[in-house]
């Protein structure tokens, strides 16, 4: 039976994001331009193609796809996300931004899609109707795609993240959202459970990482755009906030480099 409690807090953590929707913008990072070539690609897409996005949040992966010559539909659930992202591609003339749920919005009557597409938000949705749903919206033979930013660990990577877990622990969250913290080229794929719903074909992945570099302030700003951060008590976050400033400070470079990684998922509607 389905957990109802995970499912309550998944709700109530997703609505965060909309609190710091400016902060989103800012300090979220761009995703590299490969990704977008390589959904192009995998996708058989071209130029004209409408496209759906779930969660478009500021708009930090519809925009790229939009110099593209695509036509998107993005559904955002935060009003103060939509805003903002219908500022930000304004310029776009075939972007159409619609304050909306994935789970109850309806596309208009006779429509159907080539691509259903997430960036960093599937894992937010309802993993019992999400597969469905985004089914439901496609074309035959359209194609799915999702892909988050996580944090990945290379071997000579910034020993930073090991030292802080342990103010994680004093404030009791000694649960980081690096997990097991994955190396680069190595993080999970959902490729089984794509496979086990049998709505989908063709599953294609690939990986990506990258670096960025952070100062104290520009790292914080990052924090303060994860719900777990997000929901911290204030006096947690204080501490840990005070002493990300006071390690930094005492750095040669007063920075961190964090790795990014992602997992591309590109599948393709089954018809059978």
């Amino acid at each position: 039976m389905p957990d109802d409690s995970a499912s309550q807090d998944r709700l109530r953590l997703r609505q965060t994001f909309d609190t710091a929707a400016d902060r989103y913008d800012q300090a979220r990072p761009d995703y590299p331009e490969q990704i977008f070539d390589d959904l192009t690609s995998l996708a058989a897409l071209h130029p004209g193609d409408h496209l759906l996005e779930v969660g478009c949040g500021t708009g930090k992966a519809t925009a790229p796809l939009a110099r593209r010559g695509f036509r998107l539909t993005c559904l955002e659930l935060g009003e103060n996300l939509a805003a903002m992202s219908r500022r930000n591609l304004a310029g776009f003339p075939k972007v159409t931004v619609i304050t909306a749920s994935f789970d109850k919005w309806q596309p208009p009557a006779g429509e159907a899609f080539d691509l259903v597409f997430a960036a960093t938000v599937w894992h937010w949705l309802d993993p019992a109707t999400r597969y469905g749903r985004a089914w439901e919206m496609l074309r035959p033979g359209g194609h799915l795609a999702f892909w988050s930013a996580l944090h990945a660990f290379p071997d000579g990577g910034d020993p930073f993240f090991r030292e802080i877990q342990q103010v994680y622990d004093d404030i009791g969250e000694g649960r980081v959202e690096d997990g097991d913290r994955p190396r680069p080229g190595e993080l999970p794929d959902d490729v089984a459970d794509i496979a086990a719903t049998g709505l989908f074909e063709d599953v294609q992945v690939k990986q990506y990482d990258w670096e960025t570099r952070y100062d104290a302030e520009s790292y914080i700003a990052l924090l303060d755009t994860f719900s777990g951060h997000l929901d911290l008590a204030p006096e947690k976050r204080a501490h840990l906030y005070g002493a990300i400033r006071e390690r930094l400070a005492a750095r040669p470079g007063k920075d961190l480099r964090r790795h990014w990684g992602a997992v591309l998922h590109v599948a393709r509607r089954s018809e059978r």
